[in-house]
């Protein structure tokens, strides 16, 4: 069999690029090794019957605010996003919760409670994001070194936006904090935001991780497909059919065939080989592609040594997800209205949770990301009930057998049930899954990791996937990097995948113009 181009993988940015590939004419084939599309972006009745849990990721600011995902037009193909009335709230034990509303002086005014003058200073930083987020985005979702989308950045910022945007982009959350507000509602708005990646407080880059995460919600909220995370991925398959891409599930890579320097297809499990014409795409882990899908004597022997000096995970996770008998008994009434909820006492709280990850130990009390649906999508469960979920991260490594995960799980609902009181007698069933059922579900999930690779500072841009890579180009000719190990990183925005799909196109371009 022969095609123009076979993609490895069909998680988000595995889909995103065929679909852009399609529309530029090629023929594509997706090969996928489980039973379901999706990589991390699947859902399912894993806990009780009319209950619809998301596997692995469940929320999507990233995905609303890409310009690659906004340009395909998933509502067209069945996508239709929800929204619960608040984005996010974080109580506090002292009874004030820091909100996040796509109303901008309600968020204001949750700030404003905990020192006055905060509310202003959170409009004066969305200020800032709103002027930063279009070319921000641009700049994000295109091959690196992003040119055009720089210089659209700075033309809106001007020197000063620019010189604080700069600034706030090597700046650590605490003293971002000390500088921009009084009180510690923002700081907690924001460094929860920060710590959905394996960032610290003390870290250069977390102020800036988690403005964005929170910018993106201020304006988009963090939206919900409806149905369950699965239906963004039926979405990306319904449009790639229509485009006349195929997709197969249940089929293996084994090898990516290399003949002269270049791919020139892939040996699957089942011994099928299926050759190529201009190119092949991994939408897999940068250890993966290199250790496991080519030989070692098809690559320079510096690759493999970088990624074994250099590669960084980021760290582990355990998720539960419930099915639970009635929403959740938030003591805050604001989190009853909030489809996310971070659950983190303190600033403090959260230096010394990431900072017993950076030693590698296990946080005796968990930061959780926690998650309910019931006032955005009722389609999730049976009338009256509630789905919900929650995640903490965990060191790489460990044991967690099936006795050390309940033991966690324990500890998590233990800090849910600080803040909600009775959460505990609500719950009909409970699903577990910590680092090692996470990756037999979906390999590029090594030990856990949801980001492909650590999102600190000395992985990013031009150090990622290792020094001197940032771009989706590997070594061998027509094979291209198009997972979260590539740049710019983790996160469902399909940038990675939209990038190398640039990348391949590009290269046939020049390829044809040299004829």
């Amino acid at each position: 069999m022969t095609t123009d181009v076979v993609v490895i993988g069909s998680g988000p940015n595995g889909l995103v690029a065929a679909n852009l590939l399609a529309d530029a004419g090629l023929e594509v084939l997706v090969l996928e090794e489980q039973a379901v599309p999706g990589g991390a972006v699947r859902s399912g009745e894993i806990t009780a019957p009319g209950f619809q849990n998301d596997l692995f990721s469940a929320f999507y600011p990233f995905a609303a605010a890409s310009p690659v995902i906004q340009r395909l037009d998933l509502h067209h193909h069945g996508l239709r996003w929800r929204r619960s009335p608040l984005v996010l709230a974080h109580p506090t034990p002292e009874g004030h919760t820091a909100v996040l509303s796509q109303d901008l002086d309600e968020t204001a005014a949750s700030l404003e409670q905990f020192a006055p003058g905060d509310g202003q200073a959170w409009k004066r930083l969305m200020a800032l994001w709103a002027k930063a987020e279009e070319p921000f985005m641009e700049a994000f979702t295109t091959p690196f070194p992003p040119l055009s989308g720089s210089v659209r950045l700075a033309r809106s910022l001007r020197v000063s936006g620019l010189l604080e945007f700069a600034r706030l982009s090597v700046m650590p959350l605490r003293r971002f904090a000390e500088e921009y507000f009084r009180g510690q509602g923002g700081p907690l708005l924001v460094g929860g935001n920060a710590l959905h990646a394996d960032l610290t407080p003390e870290m250069s880059g977390s102020a800036l991780f988690g403005l964005i995460l929170a910018g993106i919600g201020q304006r988009h909220g963090y939206p919900v497909p409806e149905g369950g995370a699965q239906r963004l991925t039926d979405a990306l398959v319904n449009r790639l059919n229509a485009k006349g891409g195929a997709l197969q599930t249940g089929e293996k890579v084994q090898r990516v065939l290399v003949r002269s320097s270049r791919a020139a297809g892939v040996l699957t499990a089942a011994g099928r080989e299926i050759k190529v014409t201009t190119g092949v795409l991994a939408d897999t882990g940068a250890p993966q592609l290199y250790r496991e899908l080519l030989h070692p004597q098809d690559q320079p022997a510096r690759i493999i040594r970088r990624l074994d000096d250099h590669f960084q995970y980021d760290n582990s996770t355990i998720k539960l997800d419930w099915a639970l008998s009635a929403p959740i008994p938030w003591t805050a009434p604001e989190a009853r209205r909030a489809g996310t909820v971070h659950i983190a006492e303190s600033l403090n709280f959260l230096s010394e949770t990431t900072g017993a990850l950076a030693r590698q130990q296990i946080p005796d009390r968990p930061f959780l990301v926690f998650g309910q649906y019931s006032m955005a999508d009722p389609t999730r469960a049976p009338e009256g009930a509630e789905t919900a979920w929650a995640y903490a991260h965990v060191p790489q490594g460990g044991r967690w057998g099936e006795s050390e995960l309940q033991d966690y799980a324990v500890r998590m609902e233990a800090e849910v049930e600080r803040l909600a009181p009775g959460f505990r007698e609500l719950v009909i069933a409970r699903s577990v899954m910590g680092p090692h059922q996470l990756e037999a579900q979906n390999r590029n999930l090594v030990g856990g990791a949801l980001n492909g690779g650590t999102a600190q500072l000395h992985q990013q841009l031009v150090f990622r996937p290792v020094p001197g890579s940032g771009r989706p180009e590997t070594p061998i000719t027509g094979l291209y990097l198009a997972s979260a190990s590539a740049h710019p990183g983790g996160g469902v925005h399909g940038a990675p995948g939209a990038i190398a799909a640039q990348a391949l196109l590009h290269s046939r371009w020049r390829r044809r113009l040299r004829v």
